[in-house]
């Protein structure tokens, strides 16, 4: 797999794409390729930090693990077919290998225990090393005591306790904790991080034994391989397309069953930027797009568990200016709380201001019924099947969205420059209004097909007539006024009117259209959302390339037939992975990951991608 970007920036802040990422399906932890855990929020994702380094280097904590002489070359892998991730540091004395590892031992674990494993082996020569654990709760915020509890360190600010046991001796300094050790080859230390409840317990203060931790390891080994077992995907992209779905696995929150965008929060889409956003809820677009994925990937426990939560949902609903259905949840399916920033963070990079909580959760996004509904859809089709109470939801939705589908929003790109009436949202709601006909017609349910019909044709013609631009031969962004040419403004979440069943594939307006985005919005295979220039999103500054547009290119040129560039665009987007497979949100021109990561958004897309390119291919 392929490498973006080496080395350290300024202020000491890696490269976004120089991490790897493991998790219980609780939360979820960065680290880094020089053995430094950087980013970790428990007991949830959406949990205040514990360390948080990637946005503040300084006040935010970390954890490091490094040997005490000069590093000559770092290395990092997943284990196979496991989130175990492992990072090998070279030096001229030798070589050390450190396993990180949140242990997860069955499925639904009810006495799961959260707890963040790190064991270092000597693989060749000799080495002497250095840790220091630098916990610092609440984004840095809270105040942090440390104290030795026989061979363990607790870590005690208000509400919360973690407590470390090692296999070596550990010290406090300050509200560190520090260790300075040798190992010749063969020799383990091990380190264990205990959270929640547990960390109180007498699981939490025992000595710590090497056994301990190689059976945690194990088992965690077990439980991942038994899982990536069941895909059904056997194609050429085998190792990229099951990392993927190892990821989506890594941002599910197992005991509720919702899927989160992303792990992290504040990651900027420009370096320097003010484009930073909190991404650690479920946004229903998202998880929609990612059931997608993982039912192609024949893993149908998680599309139940994701139904159930969304069933929660939409039996919750309470209809107001927005609609009865909100862009985004807790994971708990709550609203989300209102955005704030976070002052006394200096940011990734500088990048500030770093924003908690996000503003878009009161937006009027009405593309989102269109993603639920055609989600529900495949689950039907493909699962047991939808209950009467999601079918009696689903029709209450369907009625609120017959009368206001056709009004403006801030749709999929969320943009903070007052609602438009854009063309992607009218058309996800007539895959809404459509799919709720097949299901009904499928299974006989009962609904009001006619009246139905009547407004999804309604819906059609309106984006056939009025957001088609003439002067460039091309679907648009916005839909214009009765007898008006819409403005021409590209938009790149067009390009899925293909795999929604709105248009054919080879339709000429539509091949027109992929001409059109090829030429304006394509660089070499990376795909740009919009034009900010042409249609300004309320934002300073410019982006980097949108990595779900560019799998969706992808895949809008394998749906055309234009088969062997695809292949070719497919290829070069792996380019773009890291070191371990994994994708940002966005891509700069320079190849330079940015944005929150790694991103779910990035990966269904990427799986959905290959898995259409396979079938078409000899």
């Amino acid at each position: 797999m392929s490498g973006a970007g080496t080395g350290a920036d300024a202020g000491g802040y890696p490269p976004i794409a120089e991490h790897g990422l493991i998790g219980d399906l609780r939360t979820a932890a960065l680290v880094g390729t020089d053995g430094r855990i950087d980013w970790f929020c428990a007991p949830r994702f959406d949990s205040p930090s514990i360390f948080g380094a990637l946005l503040d280097a300084e006040k935010g904590g970390s954890w490091g693990i490094e040997p005490t002489c000069e590093v000559t070359a770092h290395h990092q892998f997943y284990f196979p077919d496991t989130t175990i991730l492992v990072t090998r540091l070279l030096t001229e004395e030798g070589m050390v290998e450190v396993q990180d590892l949140m242990p997860v031992l069955r499925a639904r674990d009810p006495e799961h225990r959260q707890r963040l494993v790190r064991r270092v082996s000597c693989v060749r020569g000799s080495m002497r090393l250095r840790t220091r654990i630098a916990p610092r709760p609440d984004y840095g915020r809270a105040e942090v005591r440390a104290e030795r509890h026989g061979d363990a360190v607790g870590f005690h600010s208000p509400g919360l306790t973690v407590r470390l046991r090692a296999t070596v001796p550990l010290e406090t300094d300050g509200a560190d904790a520090v260790a300075e050790f040798d190992l010749v080859q063969g020799e383990t230390a091990v380190f264990v991080l205990t959270c929640g409840e547990d960390a109180c317990s007498g699981e939490g203060t025992a000595p710590l034994a090497a056994e301990e931790a190689a059976g945690l390891f194990d088992a965690t080994v077990a439980f991942w391989r038994s899982w990536i077992s069941r895909s059904a995907y056997t194609g050429r992209w085998r190792e990229m397309v099951h990392r993927s779905a190892l990821t989506l696995k890594l941002l599910t929150h197992e005991p509720s069953g919702a899927i989160v965008a992303a792990p992290t929060l504040g990651l900027p889409e420009v370096e320097g930027g003010e484009r930073n956003w909190d991404y650690r809820y479920v946004w229903i677009r998202d998880a929609a797009f990612s059931l997608y994925a993982l039912l192609r990937l024949g893993f149908t426990d998680e599309a139940d568990a994701f139904i159930g939560w969304l069933t929660r949902c939409l039996s919750n609903v309470h209809a107001d200016g927005s609609g009865p259905l909100r862009s985004m949840y807790t994971i708990d399916g709550e609203p989300v709380h209102e955005e704030s920033v976070l002052h006394h963070l200096h940011g990734y990079a500088g990048s500030s201001p770093v924003r908690l909580g996000n503003q878009a959760s009161g937006q009027r996004q009405l593309d989102v019924y269109g993603e639920v509904v055609d989600s529900i859809y495949l689950f039907n089709k493909h699962s047991a099947g939808i209950s009467h109470q999601t079918w009696s939801d689903l029709r209450r939705v369907l009625e609120w969205l017959l009368e206001h589908w056709d009004q403006p929003d801030e749709s999929i790109w969320e943009t903070r420059a007052g609602r438009q009436d854009h063309t992607y949202s009218r058309l996800m709601c007539w895959v809404a209004v459509e799919r709720m006909i097949r299901m009904a017609r499928q299974r006989g349910l009962p609904g009001d097909i006619a009246r139905w019909s009547a407004v999804r044709d309604e819906m059609y013609t309106q984006i056939m007539e009025r957001a088609w631009n003439p002067d460039i031969e091309s679907f648009v962004q916005t839909v214009a006024g009765p007898g008006e040419t819409p403005r021409a403004v590209l938009d790149a979440a067009l390009l899925v009117m293909p795999m929604v069943k709105f248009v054919s594939p080879t339709d000429p307006m539509f091949a027109t259209t992929l001409a059109a985005v090829e030429k304006e919005l394509v660089a070499d295979s990376l795909v740009f959302r919009y034009q900010p220039s042409m249609a300004p999103d309320g934002l300073d500054g410019a982006e980097g390339t949108f990595s779900i547009c560019s799998f969706w290119w992808v895949e809008a040129l394998t749906r055309g037939g234009r088969v062997e560039e695809a292949r070719v665009a497919l290829e070069k987007m792996f380019t773009y992975s890291n070191h371990v497979g994994l994708y940002a949100e966005q891509i700069a021109v320079t190849g330079r990951q940015l944005g929150n990561f790694p991103q779910a958004f990035t990966h269904l897309a990427l799986i959905s991608a290959a898995v259409n390119l396979d079938r078409m291919l000899p």
